[in-house]
């Protein structure tokens, strides 16, 4: 049957309104786990092909949208944005021969365009503009590799936010492409060597199917320049594992292809073939999937390795790949009490880069592995990484933090100095706002970091609106960074709050795992104690907190919302991971079994039973006001997740807050996502933020 609530339309607003949620049918559908019954009555909302579904989705968006445009500043709040985001943005330039290559927004376009100049001073030209390939902006370019000879720009775009990928190749002093044309194309990098590259694909999956089918068999092709695909080499796979995932890559002189092979998001094998050695073949030189392992390059023949190999905050070893064995392996830097998050080869040197505390620092060592300095970084923050070549003392880098706009360095390794070379033009002073770093207790005592960024001097009353956002998962780490989504926030006398929950790779493989499987509960744990924190500390109350989190994180908010509902006012679960026990049967998701396990497996089958968002919203229960965000295109996460999850939390939501779901079209997971869409959706998630919480905000 249909629903209703009583529902106040905002703090001065005295009236009251019944909001109708669509009717959602149920379906009499049961599952038995290990002598479990599991009711699953929105199963049909799987199939997003069917017109019911698509039904479904006009009418939940017609109610959704119909909420959001009663708000009163909701448009005051897209032309702030809209005025906020106008600005240029320039990527880290990366050259091959005398060719520089950087990607520029001129501030509203929908894509960034790729320019090439003939030097670094030369006149820049532009080289490929995805915004011509669609109307709406929905073509993003996605991955691209320069041939060797600097002759060929090979370039993969995405269509609506699908991971699916198609491949070209563009002639770079002509800028015209050329016939080669790849589909089904996923999860892959391009790697040249000589007239071709490496590329990975799945088989062409059946009509209809193209976004929900596990993707199973993976295969690493060679693709020869003028050749149609179907006549591409097969390098690379294995017949008797359809769930493993193969990625190729090439030393940058071209004289080792290196196939990395995955069974999860965690731990990889590395096969190593040398073009050297006349009829080369590939051979196992790392085995086995416990480990994370990745070939920066080669010396003289051997190979050098970042990994976790038996040290969790990692390590920089060399490898002989004819004496492969971990026991003849040489510590180039030996892991250390931090983490050693990346490794790059500059003008003879290496440069390590570490998270001290989620806070990068990079340290500069001979090829030897000896220290010799520190690059001094501009302030406390995240560092981009390098873009560099080995044997060059030219490199750049880029550098932003909460408060600091991403900033592009031209960095001289042999002098260790470096000049800006590009700083965005915003509409923000950054003096005005200040970030700090505080560590609070979990649960089980175990402390943990979060920065906190608000005005300068503002007032803790507990009224400020504060957004408190994570992760949680997968090894990923939150490190400070710009973004000017957040200044609608801030510049309302907000806080934006950023918990460094166990699960994530802040402090290694460690931290990792102790948010993970049957471990998880520690992640909400984690960022429940932060909301407590963040209430006991006056920063905000009950009534002015919002949570917020994405994919892992969408997981990660839909469980604390259902664990303790009284402790927050707003929540955004986006994309999220919502039904544990079927997650696996999609995409990619099978492979995200290392991180929650599956249900399958009876252990792992009642732990996620416990903390499945879908599986615990209890009647009688006043939710959170919620905005559930999803896309038509998710083939990471499909959307049937949250499809699933909001028909069950509309039917069991016993209080007067909203709890509604914004639907994208011709979007996906959220990478390629145009700016039109982007600011619309933040358009929509502060005005229902503001708009729940009893905010006006000031304009």
């Amino acid at each position: 049957m249909s629903i209703s609530i009583l529902m106040l339309l905002g703090a001065s607003c005295k009236r009251q309104v019944r909001l109708q949620y669509p009717e959602t049918a149920t379906v009499d559908v049961v599952d038995n786990y290990f002598g479990v019954e599991v009711a699953d009555p929105f199963r049909w909302l799987e199939d997003d092909n069917s017109p019911e579904t698509k039904a479904w989705v006009e009418a939940q968006n017609e109610v959704t949208f119909g909420y959001l445009e009663r708000i009163p500043y909701r448009q005051k709040i897209n032309d702030r944005l809209t005025q906020m985001w106008d600005y240029e943005r320039y990527s880290t330039p990366f050259w091959k021969g005398d060719y520089y290559f950087f990607y520029k927004n001129d501030g509203m376009q929908n894509q960034s365009v790729l320019y090439v100049r003939n030097g670094i001073d030369g006149e820049p030209r532009v080289l490929l503009d995805p915004n011509a390939m669609s109307e709406d902006g929905t073509v993003a370019l996605t991955s691209l590799s320069i041939s060797d000879d600097a002759r060929y720009l090979a370039y993969g775009i995405s269509r609506g936010g699908s991971d699916w990928n198609e491949l070209f190749v563009r002639e770079i002093e002509t800028g015209n492409d050329l016939d080669d044309h790849i589909q089904w194309v996923k999860f892959s990098g391009i790697a040249w060597q000589g007239n071709g590259f490496y590329y990975s694909r799945y088989d062409t999956p059946a009509p209809g199917q193209e976004l929900s089918a596990a993707n199973e068999y993976h295969k690493v092709f060679y693709h020869k320049l003028g050749n149609l695909q179907q006549d591409d080499e097969l390098i690379f796979h294995n017949p008797n594992e359809p769930r493993r995932n193969f990625g190729a890559g090439t030393t940058e002189d071209e004289r080792f292809v290196i196939i990395s092979e995955t069974q999860s998001t965690s731990g990889n094998a590395v096969h190593v073939k040398d073009n050297s050695e006349p009829n080369g073949k590939f051979s196992l030189v790392i085995e086995g999937f416990d480990y994370n392992n990745r070939v920066l390059d080669h010396v003289d023949g051997k190979l050098l390795v970042y990994t976790n190999n038996n040290a969790p905050m990692y390590r920089l070893v060399m490898v002989d790949p004819k004496v492969p064995s971990p026991y003849h392996w040489v510590d180039i830097i030996p892991e250390s009490e931090h983490l050693l998050r990346g490794v790059s080869l500059i003008d003879g040197k290496i440069f390590a880069t570490y998270l001290e505390d989620v806070k990068s620092k990079v340290y500069i060592h001979t090829m030897d592995g000896a220290r010799i300095g520190e690059l001094e970084l501009p302030t406390v923050g995240s560092f981009g990484g390098f873009s560099g070549k080995k044997d060059e003392s030219t490199a750049f880098f880029s550098f932003s933090s909460y408060t600091f706009p991403s900033t592009i360095y031209k960095y001289d390794a042999a002098a260790n100095t470096y000049e800006v070379y590009f700083q965005p033009d915003i509409d923000f002073d950054p003096e005005a706002y200040e970030t700090k770093q505080v560590f609070y207790p979990s649960k089980d005592g175990t402390m943990i970091p979060m920065f906190i960024t608000h005005k300068k001097g503002l007032k803790l009353d507990g009224q400020n609106p504060t957004l408190l956002y994570g992760y949680g998962g997968f090894n990923s780490s939150l490190t400070p960074g710009f973004s000017v989504a957040r200044l609608i926030l801030l510049e309302n006398d907000g806080i934006y709050a950023v918990a460094n929950i166990r699960g994530g790779g802040e402090y290694g493989k460690e931290w990792h795992e102790a948010g993970t499987k049957l471990k998880k509960q520690n992640v909400f744990d984690d960022f429940i104690a932060a909301a407590e924190y963040l209430i006991s500390e006056k920063y905000t109350s009950s009534e002015k907190l919002a949570i917020q989190g994405g994919s892992n994180g969408g997981l990660l908010v839909g469980a604390v919302a259902n664990q303790r509902p009284e402790l927050f006012k707003v929540a955004f679960p986006a994309v999220g991971v919502m039904d544990m026990l079927r997650y696996h049967k999609f995409t990619i998701g099978w492979a995200w079994a290392s991180d929650y396990g599956s249900s399958e497996e009876e252990e792992h089958f009642h732990n996620l039973y416990g903390y499945s968002p879908l599986h615990n919203i209890p009647e009688g229960v006043n939710y959170p006001a919620t905005l559930v965000t999803t896309a038509d295109h998710d083939d990471r996460v499909v959307p049937a997740h949250s499809f699933k999850y909001i028909a069950e939390l509309q039917r069991k939501q016993a209080g007067p807050n909203p709890v509604l779901i914004r639907i994208e079209t011709q979007a996906g997971h959220g990478a390629g996502k145009p700016v039109s869409k982007t600011i619309e959706e933040l358009t929509d998630i502060y005005a229902f933020m503001f708009y729940n919480m009893g905010v006006k905000p000031k304009y």
